[in-house]
C-alpha cells in the first residue's frame, strides 16, 4: 500500500522559512518522480513542484527561487525547503507520486502552512 506522510508544516512569520518533509513507503521510491502541491482555503489545487526519479527539479513561478525541492532515495523521503515565506504561501501542503500533481494523483493527507505574524 502505497503511503505518503508529511511533516513539518506549522506557523511561521512572514519571510520566515520550513522545511516539510514527506516520508513514503509501499513502492519504489528511488524509482518514483514526486512533486508537491498546496490548497489553500476556497481555492484550488496548485501544483508546487516536482523532482524526478532522475534528479531533476521543476517549480511554479510563484515559488521559483524561494522554494527547493531535494529527495533522499536512502530514506524514501522528498523534502520542500521555504524561504521568504509570504501570506499567499499559507495552505495545507501535500506531496504527491508524480512530477505534476493533479487532483488525481496519489497524496499524502498534507501538513498545514500558516504565514502569519
Amino acid at each position: 500500500e502505497v503511503q505518503l506522510v508529511e511533516s513539518g508544516g506549522g506557523l511561521v512569520q512572514p519571510g520566515g522559512s520550513l522545511r516539510l518533509s514527506c516520508a513514503a513507503s509501499g513502492f519504489t521510491f528511488s524509482s518514483s518522480d514526486m512533486s508537491w502541491a498546496r490548497q489553500a482555503p476556497g481555492k484550488g489545487l496548485e501544483w508546487v513542484s516536482g523532482i524526478s526519479r532522475g534528479g531533476r527539479k521543476v517549480y511554479a513561478a510563484s515559488v521559483k527561487g524561494r522554494f527547493t525541492i531535494s529527495r533522499d532515495n536512502a530514506k524514501n523521503t522528498v523534502y520542500l525547503q521555504m524561504n521568504s515565506l509570504n501570506p499567499e504561501d499559507a495552505a495545507v501542503y501535500y506531496c504527491a507520486l508524480g512530477i505534476v500533481t493533479t487532483t488525481g494523483s496519489t497524496k499524502g493527507q498534507g501538513t498545514q502552512v500558516t504565514v502569519s505574524s
